[in-house]
């Protein structure tokens, strides 16, 4: 495809590595000249300077020849206007990066169609969303369902007493006679490891499996962690992120909400009916006291202070709260996660960005979710008819090193495969891969 990206930002950069692996053709346009010989130095891709809201540029750019364009920079104006501009010029699909969630609502969404603009995206309506899917179970750092819970995807800490910690994959295979997870990654000093049977998990690896409905109990059990339901929430900060995840999280919890201006209180109080808004300033650990942090299930940071968030939800982690989350900034700070004690860290802009990849490879997979921190991508294909991976068994199809299948759904009833299953046309199959070879494990679905 060619596909030409808008703004390389953080979204966009991060969009534009992603889409490299891929072996896309990727011109990228922005008016900084230092972001575009960042990209250029570090990425496959051609660059265009200028605004992305200009004739000259976007033909520069030869938009009409675009298979897609996608418009991400920081102003909202300019992302509609170079969507509306480049499908006017022939782009055959825009996508419009917003920041206002009116333009959400599906009524808007047409509108917004009947100008030029395929698809809008939300960085704070993704990270709201992220948000709910992540408070799903209170022991693990990352959570994701494919077929309503059929497979699971979940991550956990080692920690010094844990029966896993300092054995290898092949030691530990004991553990599991019921074969109802598989370990398929681990996340070890910001390096993302496939394990093979000689792995060796270590003290502080974050480990994700996938598995089984029963299976996620076992590996709770094993790693000595509960299964606890959430209740009682807490979030910082009356952001965007903060306003929509309270909304969204309080018709099923008790949440409160602490916001810094008493002013904004005001307004979110008449807008979150079904939460408790409370004016102060949560860096304060006497506040979080006096509003009963220790009954408090789940903690979310989401001011526009990175530090902030961390700080607070190491405070609230000391003060026992069972679920944080912290709100980051700088994508470095993902990977520092698992290491000082929050259990998960997320970036709206990377959450963007992956979410634009989903929606360029739906043609080709039916669900794709990243891992936060790691350098992977949990996918779902559906088996063809006489597709590569139905040919051998799955030990013999030289499958990519770089990734693995975790499971399969078929006819309604799941498993977790071991190197003897033969697959079948209609499989649903769930496969965790590295992103530079993700092309490579499409060849086996096609």
């Amino acid at each position: 495809m060619k596909i030409i990206i808008a703004g390389a930002g953080d979204v966009g950069f991060h969009l534009a590595k992603l889409l490299a692996n891929e072996e896309h053709d990727i011109i990228l346009i922005d008016t900084n000249l230092d972001k575009l010989q960042y990209a250029s130095d570090h990425l496959d891709v051609a660059t265009v300077k200028g605004k992305s809201t200009s004739y000259k540029v976007l033909k520069e750019a030869n938009v009409q020849e675009a298979d897609l364009l996608i418009s991400v920079t920081s102003f909202e104006e300019n992302n509609l206007m170079t969507a509306i501009l480049g499908k006017q010029l022939g782009a055959a699909k825009t996508i419009a990066r917003v920041s206002n969630t009116e333009f959400l609502a599906e009524d808007q969404r047409e509108g917004l169609r009947n100008l030029g603009i395929d698809e809008i995206i939300s960085p704070e309506a993704l990270a709201s969303k992220e948000i709910k899917r992540l408070l799903k179970e209170a022991a693990t750092t990352d959570v994701f369902d494919f077929e309503s819970g059929k497979l699971s995807l979940i991550g956990l800490s080692i920690d010094e007493h844990d029966p896993l910690n300092n054995k290898t994959l092949s030691e530990t295979i004991h553990l599991n006679p019921e074969l109802n997870f598989i370990t398929v990654a681990i996340l070890r000093n910001n390096e993302t490891i496939i394990p093979r049977g000689s792995t060796r998990f270590q003290l502080n690896d974050h480990v994700y499996y996938i598995a089984l409905p029963e299976g996620i109990d076992k590996v709770l059990k094993l790693t000595g962690k509960k299964r606890e339901k959430i209740k009682n929430i807490m979030i910082l900060g009356g952001s965007k992120v903060g306003v929509r995840a309270a909304a969204a999280l309080s018709t099923r919890y008790n949440v409160k909400l602490i916001e810094k201006s008493r002013d904004k209180c005001f307004d979110l109080a008449e807008d979150l009916q079904e939460a408790l808004v409370i004016s102060g300033d949560g860096r304060e650990v006497e506040l979080l006291e006096e509003e009963g942090i220790e009954h408090i299930d789940a903690f979310i940071a989401v001011t526009g202070n990175s530090e902030t968030n961390i700080i607070s939800s190491l405070v609230a982690k000391n003060r026992g709260v069972k679920k944080t989350i912290a709100l980051v900034e700088n994508m470095d700070y993902i990977h520092l996660s698992q290491n000082i004690g929050v259990d998960t860290m997320i970036n709206k802009k990377l959450i963007a960005a992956n979410f634009i990849f989903r929606y360029i490879r739906e043609g080709h997979v039916i669900a794709i979710t990243s891992i936060h921190g790691a350098d992977a991508e949990i996918l779902e294909f559906v088996v063809k008819k006489d597709s590569k991976i139905t040919k051998k068994p799955l030990s013999q199809l030289r499958f990519p090193k770089t990734a693995i299948v975790g499971g399969v759904i078929r006819r309604g009833k799941a498993f977790i495969t071991m190197g003897n299953f033969l697959f079948e046309e209609n499989d649903r199959v769930v496969v965790l891969s590295k992103p530079e070879c993700i092309h490579k494990v499409e060849d086996f679905f096609k």
